[in-house]
């Protein structure tokens, strides 16, 4: 039975990479993947959207400039294969059998916000393995003796991934919070008379603080752009919460959020009987502000309240050899979980790398809907643009700069492009690539090359004083119907109008 279950694993793992090397070949970057990737090419601290860690990834990957898609899907595979295994890890750490922290591993891979999610270049997924090694080094040092080099030293592992994990996502912090409120609840009054925790909280803080300090300097531009400026219309509302529920019944499926319910029920009453249910119990209550947010923001995503269900499995694990009592997950309810899971990480697959859905859907299909074109378009408009590039250039006067009409194409053309080709974007709110190309200087090139899609309408509305000199278009099909129709304008000045001169 023991091997039965790591052997059942090990096969799905080994069925997941294989899975994902082969998208690896074939998909490009999404919005958002791209935009990390460019992060690889201006260091900073921190950036609108996230700290700075992700472009530090990217960087690596990269091998010092922005990577290509199967580069950073290469990456990714593998990091997202070890994630469930490090979950696992700390399974086994917080007290569990081989064999129960095989059932943990099985039972993150069975979440196609994991299993799907994590393939792609995202801040989650160097938060979700930074995370389970802190939560399970934490758990290591406590059910330590008090004053032991193993505390101190699982201790100080801890507080080193906590901080990374400040640096990868802002939701990291509230694993720095919920760590806090494990050693200072009482069944860890023995260690606080110890150098452990206090090193292990010094250290992340430390590796932190970078973050701390690039925000203080510069107004704190992430946390307004993140809570002020992307909030327009924010509020306490059904339809918010409506996404949420649907987000979490598409991402996490109904059975395997039942079940994760059922193992939260569980966990609950039992938080003061041991060192590690007090920290389990702790890392998660401090997730619930994320709900909280998720039903404020008109834009969340459905992955932003993931850490709340990070501690059960590895509860699920302590507990499922346990022969007294009734099991927390019955028997039906453990197979209707594995089957939907399966199920939805095959159907997701199926729909990403094959043009299923411009087929099954006929006319009801709407492109813009479906993400999955993000992944192709491009491999389509980038030859475009390096056509219009190439045709643009004058050996006698500056070379043009690329501007795109939303930071999704920004982002997309900023990656692929050689770093000595200067990209800006026209934008309604502040983004980063107005630091790192602002438009008062992009304004003022004698020739714009002026990149959009069919996805934001009218283009080109901010420059007035230019006119259009040469046009290129491309249509993207898939399954033999046109998805996108990408742009290229080569914008000049107007005869009767002259650049802005600062």
């Amino acid at each position: 039975m023991r091997r039965g279950v790591l052997v059942a694993a090990m096969a799905a793992s080994l069925v997941l990479l294989l899975l994902r090397l082969y998208a690896a070949e074939r998909l490009g970057f999404g919005d958002a993947e791209a935009l990390y990737a460019c992060y690889a090419r201006h260091p900073q601290p921190v950036y609108l959207d996230h700290p700075g860690l992700i472009g530090v990834v990217a960087r690596m990957l990269g091998r010092g400039d922005a990577p290509s898609p199967f580069a950073a899907h290469i990456g990714t595979a593998l990091l997202s294969t070890a994630a469930p295994w490090v979950g696992a890890l700390a399974a086994r750490a917080a007290g569990a059998s081989w064999t129960a922290s095989a059932f943990a591993a099985v039972a993150l891979m069975l979440a196609p916000e994991i299993s799907v999610g994590l393939f792609g270049l995202t801040p989650d997924l160097p938060l979700m393995i930074l995370w389970y090694v802190a939560v399970g080094a934490s758990a290591w040092a406590l059910r330590a003796q008090a004053g032991s080099f193993r505390a101190l030293v699982s201790a100080l592992v801890s507080g080193f991934a906590t901080g990374l994990a400040c640096d990868s996502k802002a939701s990291g912090v509230l694993l720095l919070v919920g760590l806090a409120m494990a050693w200072a609840a009482k069944p860890a009054r023995a260690h606080r008379a110890t150098l452990a925790p206090w090193g292990g909280l010094v250290l992340a803080l430390l590796l932190f603080s970078p973050i701390v300090l690039d925000e203080i300097e510069r107004g704190f531009p992430m946390l307004r752009h993140r809570l002020v400026e992307t909030q327009k219309g924010a509020g306490l509302s059904l339809r918010n919460m409506a996404a949420l529920l649907g987000g979490q019944l598409l991402y996490v499926t109904p059975p395997l959020l039942w079940a994760g319910i059922q193992v939260a029920r569980d966990l609950h009453p039992r938080r003061r009987d041991d060192v590690v249910s007090s920290l389990l119990w702790s890392v998660t209550v401090t997730a619930v502000p994320l709900v909280v947010l998720a039903c404020l923001s008109r834009v969340a995503e459905p992955h932003w309240v993931a850490p709340l269900y990070l501690a059960l499995p590895l509860h699920f694990a302590r507990r499922s050899e346990q022969a007294a009592g009734a099991p927390i997950i019955s028997p039906v309810l453990a197979r209707l979980s594995a089957g939907v899971g399966v199920f939805a990480v095959a159907a997701v697959h199926l729909w990403v790398l094959m043009p299923l859905s411009p087929k099954l859907l006929g006319s009801r299909y709407v492109a813009r809907y479906d993400l999955a074109n993000d992944l192709y378009a491009w491999h389509t408009g980038l030859p475009l643009i390096k056509r219009a590039l190439a045709q643009s250039l004058d050996l006698e006067a500056p070379p043009p700069i690329v501007v795109g009409s939303h930071w999704t194409v920004c982002a997309q053309v900023h990656a692929a492009l050689p770093r000595s080709v200067l990209v800006g974007c026209e934008a309604d709110i502040p983004d980063d690539f107005s630091r790192w190309l602002p438009r008062s200087i992009w304004e003022r090139a004698p020739v714009v090359l002026y990149v959009s899609d069919d996805r934001f309408g009218e283009v080109g509305t901010a420059m007035p004083h230019r006119r259009i000199d040469a046009a290129w278009h491309v249509d993207v099909h898939r399954g033999g119907i046109p998805v996108r129709r990408i742009t290229v304008e080569r914008l000049v000045a107007s005869a009767n109008a002259s650049l802005p001169t600062r």
